[in-house]
């Protein structure tokens, strides 16, 4: 959406809760598979990544 899209406010008003309307009549709830377990193990394998890198620059030979 854009402003261009619409003449006025009213049609945005009406836009946006059409979609509501069909988004809840057809929504159905998440089931999130990510576990805290997952984000522990994204985490840790992030922190080895970013020290890895950081050492590589560091024993870089400055030119």
């Amino acid at each position: 959406m854009a402003p261009n899209d619409f003449t006025d406010l009213g049609q945005i008003r009406d836009q946006l809760r059409a979609f509501e309307d069909r988004y809840n009549a057809t929504a159905r709830p998440f089931q999130w598979k990510f576990t805290t377990s997952d984000l522990d193990d994204l985490l840790t394998r992030l922190d080895r990544h970013t020290l890895d890198r950081q050492e590589e620059s560091s024993a870089a030979p400055a030119t």
